[in-house]
């Protein structure tokens, strides 16, 4: 924060857990841009209080430009979290990409490709725009525990969020030296609808609240650069965790 100006944010994916992060950014007195691609969730921004913009985070350009406006519109921006999902999709096949014996290269696109395009499209533009504008950032990149392992029947999904891991890793070792921080927010579960709704057979406890991973991303984003985080992990007690 510089001064006492009104800190800003730019959240990608603004539709559940970015909505969360928005709202509580918004509580927070921060000036928040909201990006997504539904005319619904942009409405749903507006509602909440934020700047709407329409962009597709796997498009480098188009990111950039989304910032570009925030930072007119807002003095410049010292927040940008990526909680877009990029995998899935037409010709996905089944959750996480099947077993690796029958999964094909559609699958593989929509759960490894797509994901890694996507961080890579974020991070990578979130990064030439933070560096020119010459002031600390935080970039937050949204990702699950797949990012951490491997499981069976979902092999493609965590090649996917391994090389997101990997970029988020490499960018944060870039930008150190021009005091942006990036830090890699890993959700080790489910996420909680906002609406409070949770798919059949999984119990609410083992699902993670929308509400408390914004409380991490303001927490990354009030850090100095004395107490950098680069990967924080969240995980219900009511879900499996390994170390």
């Amino acid at each position: 924060m510089l001064g006492d100006a009104q800190r800003s944010a730019v959240v990608f994916g603004a539709r559940n857990l970015g909505r969360a992060v928005l709202e509580l950014l918004v509580s927070e007195g921060w000036a928040v841009t909201g990006v997504a691609r539904s005319q619904s969730t942009l409405d749903g921004i507006s509602a909440a209080g934020g700047l709407a913009l329409k962009a597709d985070v796997t498009d480098p350009g188009s990111v950039f430009r989304v910032l570009e406006q925030a930072a007119a519109a807002h003095d410049g921006v010292e927040l940008v979290l990526n909680a877009a999902s990029a995998y899935g999709g037409e010709g996905a096949g089944p959750f996480g990409g099947g077993p690796i014996a029958e999964a094909d290269l559609d699958g593989f696109d929509s759960w490894a490709a797509a994901p890694a395009r996507a961080a890579f499209s974020f991070l990578s533009a979130s990064a030439r725009f933070a560096i020119a504008q010459g002031r600390p950032a935080t970039l937050v990149q949204v990702t699950g525990g797949s990012a951490r392992r491997a499981m069976s029947g979902r092999g493609l999904w965590a090649a996917g969020s391994f090389a997101v891991r990997a970029i988020a890793n490499a960018a944060a070792l870039e930008l150190r030296p021009h005091s942006i921080q990036v830090a890699l927010l890993i959700v080790d579960a489910g996420i909680q609808l906002l609406d409070g709704s949770t798919r059949p057979g999984v119990s609410p406890e083992a699902l993670a609240d929308p509400r408390r991973i914004a409380d991490a991303a303001l927490f990354l984003a009030s850090q100095d650069a004395r107490s950098a985080t680069h990967e924080l992990q969240l995980t219900p007690l009511a879900e499996n965790w390994t170390p």
